[in-house]
């Protein structure tokens, strides 16, 4: 017999470590006396879309209730502090700081960016003037994109109930990030008990993404190009009416930092186009009638940005600029006829904004202070709007609006204060303001029987507040608590001009049923609020809660006298959202999230009211192999009835039922 040979492991497969620097200027210190909050990569996984994630924080909205999975592009805008929330949104979205925002209408298309090719999301609340710019009315959210030194791996393999499947996977190695997701559904019918007629037919929604970002070192100078794509088919829950949405992305940035100093250079375009088709609705729901065919709304939006940081000792300073710049034209067949549609038109127009901004820091023992100025200029122009008879091309309108510009001058600043290593103080002042979008100024659209005409003589909204609050961090517990004062002068604002039937000018006939609104700059909106959020973990059970409490009120003074005393629309008072998240075992977690949110009003008027309601989600999760879990979500666990809109006929529609979700998720 042979002896046994001793044979030598082999040896360590040496791993080469690529370090990628960084294309973002570090977070300034001046920072932390802002009222923010950041969501990391724990609080993305249970979202397919980023909008979902944001659900946690009380007073970040889309226009209605409704998720991106069920609402139309055009009211995916997300506002923060339930301060008036449009279809535009009021809040300035970037990931790694080129806009998200459409170049069009200032909506997100929130399936662009599933949450796994995404590191966090930063949350900062107060009109954002600084490096932001117009658009930071409420505030800004800032994404951040995955990026991994060593090969790194998110996917999400999953389906369920009401026709649901999805697919995500992100891959990041050595600078290199490539992501894609393929989604269906929910599909349900918003309309449903005694209200649904035969006219109602189910939401749907399929959804494309693809993205790629290249990150590599070139001398001293940090480079990235990015580049997405995206395309979104819905069926918007009437018969004959539906959306699609698609678009391109492209920026390239370049950073050099050293030491706290440092410069960084971008270059973004995004072009985009919307399709949308809307029916107007018989008496009963029972059959619909083709209403408009808005087949093609191209647009394109460019801009740059470019910043300069310097600090030394205590000091820290930071100057900059930036420009963006859109143009777009909603085409549109209309007035149905004897089975075809006998107009078409043509509407859009330019918008451009570019400003300068200068803000400093200064970091003591137990203080921290910040301030800074921005200037803008701004403009709007090539207005046009034609009609014509599609039998023979005779033009039966042109109008030429006049281009019109201005200067506005915007400023923040703020100081925070340690009152122990675990007690702090801040508070913060700031003004800003937002151009409104081409959407707002040149596309009417209509939903069911009401039509909404757009206005290309609004002007730009402006804000300015103030807010106050003390924080907390104490080893498993940290917490957040303040108030806010924001004042929003000339609100662009959907104002009822009347109802049906009826001819109007311009908008002409509007059925029985059916209301008349215009797009227009409304007095001003008061809003002082009350907000608050904590965390804490004990052993094994992770606890998170969050309220936000806004009282807003409109004085339309002269402008829309008959708004004075309401409150805006789509504007809820109180919202509530908790969590708890136990591990029994190291493999398992069972998660449940709650969230309450209070009446709104559907209306300018106040006379559709959608009733407050509560949510239940819940998932359980199991990991069988390292980075790897199966896990079991039910979305709407309680089957709550949440009401999202209200119809001219008094017809509810509702957000969507009870969702059970199964699927596979990988993080490597």
């Amino acid at each position: 017999m042979f002896a046994p040979v001793d044979v030598p492991p082999p040896p360590p497969t040496e791993v080469e470590v690529i370090i990628v620097r960084p294309v973002n200027l570090p977070p300034r210190p001046g920072d932390v006396v802002y009222s923010r909050l950041q969501l990391v990569a724990e609080d993305l996984k249970g979202a397919p879309r980023a909008d979902m994630a944001l659900r946690q924080v009380p007073g970040v909205s889309l226009f209605r209730r409704n998720g991106s999975e069920a609402a139309n592009p055009t009211t995916q805008g997300l506002s923060l502090r339930a301060i008036a929330p449009s279809g535009a949104g009021r809040a300035l979205v970037t990931l790694d700081g080129a806009p998200l925002n459409d170049p069009f209408g200032g909506w997100v298309i929130w399936s662009a960016v599933p949450t796994e090719r995404l590191e966090s999301i930063d949350v900062v609340r107060g009109a954002g003037a600084g490096a932001w710019g117009a658009g930071a009315l409420t505030g800004v959210v800032t994404l951040s994109e995955m990026r991994s030194e060593a090969p790194s791996v998110r996917g999400d393999l999953s389906a369920g109930d009401h026709g649901l499947a999805r697919a995500a996977l992100a891959i990041s190695e050595a600078g290199l990030t490539l992501s894609g997701s393929v989604a269906r559904g929910p599909r349900f019918t918003p309309v449903r008990g005694a209200a649904r007629g035969d006219a109602d037919r189910p939401l749907d929604l399929r959804s494309y993404s693809g993205s790629a970002r290249l990150q590599k070192d070139l001398g001293p100078v940090a480079g990235a190009l990015a580049l997405s794509a995206w395309r979104e088919d819905r069926e918007s829950g009437l018969a004959g009416a539906a959306s699609r949405s698609q678009g391109a992305s492209a920026a390239l940035t370049l950073a050099a930092l050293e030491a706290g100093d440092g410069w960084r250079l971008q270059a973004w375009v995004r072009a985009s186009d919307l399709e949308n088709r809307s029916a107007s609705v018989a008496a009963g729901r029972a059959t619909t009638t083709p209403a408009s065919d808005q087949y093609a709304t191209p647009a394109l939006g460019w801009g740059l940005n470019a910043a300069w940081r310097l600090g030394e000792g205590p000091w820290s300073l930071e100057a900059g600029a930036d420009a963006r710049l859109a143009e777009g034209q909603a085409h549109e067949r209309f007035r149905y006829q004897n089975g075809a549609f006998t107009r078409g038109r043509e509407s859009g127009g330019r918008t451009a904004v570019a400003g300068l901004y200068v803000e400093g820091d200064w970091s003591g023992a137990r203080v921290v202070h910040s301030g800074g100025v921005r200037v803008d200029a701004w403009s709007q122009d090539g207005a046009v709007r034609r009609e014509r008879d599609l039998a023979t091309g005779a033009t039966t309108l042109e109008s030429r609006a006049p281009g019109t510009s201005g200067v506005r001058g915007s400023l923040r600043f703020g100081s925070r204060y340690s009152l122990s290593d675990t007690l702090f103080l801040r508070g913060a002042a700031y003004t800003g303001f937002r151009p409104p979008t081409l959407n707002e100024l040149h596309r009417p659209f209509r939903v069911g029987n009401d039509v909404t005409e757009a206005n290309p003589a609004l002007r730009p909204e402006r804000l300015s507040g103030a807010d106050l609050g003390l924080e907390g961090d104490a080893g498993p517990l940290a917490w957040k608590a303040g108030v806010f004062f924001n004042r929003l002068s000339d609100p662009v604002t959907n104002v009822t001009l009347g109802t049906g039937p009826g001819v109007f000018p311009v908008a002409g006939f509007i059925p029985a049923g059916g209301t008349l609104r215009q797009r227009r700059n409304a007095g001003r909106i008061d809003a002082w609020g009350l907000e608050a959020e904590g965390r804490m973990r004990l052993g094994v059970v992770d606890f998170r809660a969050a309220a936000a409490w806004t009282d807003a009120e409109v004085d339309g003074g002269g402008a829309v006298p008959q708004l004075t005393g309401l409150r805006p629309a789509q504007t809820a008072r109180l919202t509530t959202t908790a969590g708890v998240a136990w591990r029994p075992v190291e493999a398992a977690v069972l998660e449940l999230d709650a969230r309450h949110e209070g009446e709104r009003f559907d209306d300018d008027l106040n006379s559709r009211r959608l009733k407050a309601a509560v949510t239940l989600d819940a998932r359980a999760g199991w990991t069988f192999a390292p980075g790897t879990e199966v896990y079991l979500a039910l979305d709407n666990l309680a089957d709550a009835r949440v009401q999202a809109a209200v119809a001219g006929d008094g017809a509810v529609s509702l957000a969507a039922p009870r969702t059970v979700r199964l699927g596979l998720r990988l993080q490597r």
